[in-house]
């Protein structure tokens, strides 16, 4: 199929440039204003050249702020809060887009797990939205499972857009849809991170007709900024806006996907679409040095590991010592609690179908306890390849004028396009990655490292965050601690250097991941309590990318900043 798309390349390659860069130490990227109605050729582009790895430029507001992994989804966020919309309807406005702009690392096909405030309740709820095991059971599932039918899981992603919708939402829900529909149809520029991935996975996308139409028009990819249009995505969304669950759980979408599983080895069936629920849970809660803490609970468990690792952490006197980039004791105790924490999580399940002691896991005592036990000895990490899913999520935060606050992950819960396999156009995701981690009962919810958390400070947020990629945990851990305990400002802190979680795809098991900018005599220094370190370049992008906003407890400013691991971007309404 041959398709006319227009690239961004013509109208001067200064924005190819500002995209490609990955600029170690250079000057931050000016701030980027939100446009002021639907954006232009011209606007889009501006917004696309912020789109880059590398030193970015915070924003400060009082009317509202949103941060997210690319601007155009951000800018959609902007645009609700400025018709009156809270920041439940601009979260899930820029989740929506960014199925259509980032689909390497999200789709309507995978989860969608939410953390709200609302301020008139003066309350957070939690929706999960992940994904289920279908009904048949999986004999023998392995590795090599993700890459066909059988590695599809029963999406939850539009159950959890539409269940938050329903609740919290105050503008129509097409109306969210519009910039998701827009650029799907007519197509946006493909910044270089988006061709990047592409590139990577041209094997996987170039093997059905389906996937050719999209990705390879002329029978190859196209340069990094021409225009990527999913004309049949559009209709798919077009439907979702009109008919919603119907169509995506009951009806003819639910009907495609078990229709293209199946043909792929999948067990899929219309009962598992039809039995799916969002569930709504209460949220887990803690507390850090006098600030109280709210996160995502079991089976969505990072936001439950980040109160773990915070209240193993107050054993510690953290503001004294100094931070992990300066003193080795500190960067040794946090690298060793967020690597149990996320060890021993690694074998938890969902607790509607196994019993899970939340309530011992949560408990100083039981920190305190855990803590203790750390500082008697070496502690070994799980890197098997169960155990650390593949790469793939994007995180979105809002805040809005009235003190709402709304903190979303969204997914496509592997590597992008790891099977290969579209439904209507729409990319189905291998949330089966997560069934290696530890694999639900027939018909149950997953467990996974999904961390959308707030810290509240007089009962009202002043944190919310939450970060994609198998670093997302320690990201959290370490930009909490420094904005807590050192007063850090969200600019500097997404931008010191950090250490990630284990050590993804390398040869010698048991490493965890550090950037080489944090000091060569702390590192080594922090080795010699027995970590063992695996040394990668300045700003990771496999560290994650903090989508975080703090809001001053006093003036009520809120202040944010992308993350120069990721092409995060934030603006302010």
């Amino acid at each position: 199929m041959t398709t006319t798309r227009r690239s961004f390349l013509s109208t001067g390659a200064a924005g190819l440039a500002l995209g490609l860069a990955a600029r170690d130490g250079a000057a931050a990227a000016p701030a980027i204003a939100a446009t002021d109605t639907v954006a232009s050729a011209s606007e889009r582009l501006r917004l696309i050249e912020s789109a880059h790895f590398g030193r970015k430029s915070g924003a400060e507001s009082r009317d509202g702020m949103a941060i997210c992994t690319h601007p155009l989804a951000s800018n959609e966020a902007v645009q609700v809060l400025r018709e009156g919309g809270n920041a439940a309807d601009a979260a899930l406005a820029a989740s929506i887009t960014q199925t259509v702009v980032e689909p390497h690392m999200t789709t309507i096909t995978g989860c969608l797990c939410l953390l709200y405030w609302d301020a008139a309740t003066k309350k957070a709820y939690y929706c999960n939205g992940n994904v289920n095991a279908p009904l048949a059971e999986i004999p023998n599932f392995g590795a090599a499972d993700i890459a066909g039918g059988r590695g599809v899981a029963v999406p939850g992603w539009w159950g959890g857009f539409e269940a938050a919708h329903d609740r919290f939402g105050s503008v129509p829900r097409r109306r969210l849809m519009e910039g998701a529909i827009r650029y799907a149809r007519d197509g946006f520029e493909t910044h270089p991170f988006l061709w990047g991935e592409m590139f990577a996975q041209v094997h996987k996308i170039g093997l059905t007709e389906a996937g050719r139409e999209i990705y390879l028009p002329e029978g190859a990819l196209e340069r990094p900024g021409e225009l990527l249009v999913q004309r049949r995505a559009a209709d798919v969304l077009e439907r979702l806006a009109e008919e919603g669950n119907d169509y995506f759980y009951r009806g003819d979408f639910a009907a495609e996907i078990v229709r293209v599983v199946g043909e792929a080895g999948g067990v899929l069936t219309r009962e598992d679409f039809e039995r799916y629920r969002a569930r709504w849970q209460e949220p887990a809660l803690g507390s850090y040095r006098g600030w109280d803490l709210v996160g995502s609970p079991p089976p969505d468990n990072g936001g439950t590991h980040i109160i773990e690792m915070l209240h193993m952490l107050e054993n510690l006197d953290i503001a004294t010592l100094g931070p992990p980039t300066e003193n080795p004791e500190v960067l040794y105790q946090m690298a060793t609690v967020a690597n149990a924490v996320y060890s021993e999580g690694g074998r938890q399940r969902d607790p509607e179908s196994y019993p899970l002691p939340l309530e011992t896991l949560l408990s100083k005592d039981y920190a305190r306890m855990r803590f203790e036990l750390l500082q008697m000895g070496n502690y070994e990490i799980d890197t098997s390849p169960a155990a650390v899913p593949n790469p793939g999520s994007n995180h979105v935060t809002v805040a809005d004028a009235k003190g709402n606050v709304c903190t979303i992950l969204h997914s496509c819960m592997s590597l992008p396009w790891s099977n290969g396999l579209f439904a209507d156009g729409v990319s189905i995701c291998a949330a089966g990655a997560h069934f290696s981690r530890v694999m639900p009962k027939p018909g149950g919810r997953i467990s996974a490292y999904v961390a959308p958390n707030m810290v509240l400070r007089g009962g009202a947020p002043v944190l919310a965050s939450g970060s994609p990629s198998v670093g997302l945990l320690q990201n959290i851990l370490q930009n909490t601690v420094n904005m807590l305990d050192f007063g850090v400002d969200i600019e500097t802190s997404v931008h010191t250097p950090r250490f990630g979680g284990p050590a993804w795809n390398v040869p010698t098991p048991g490493l965890t991941s550090i950037e080489v900018d944090v000091a060569e005599g702390v590192r080594s220094a922090a080795s010699k309590h027995g970590i063992a370190w695996d040394v990668v370049n300045p700003w990771n992008w496999l560290h994650g990318s903090f989508e975080g906003i703090w809001i001053d407890p006093v003036t009520g400013v809120m202040s944010a900043c992308g993350d120069p691991r990721r092409t995060s971007q934030a603006l302010a309404a």
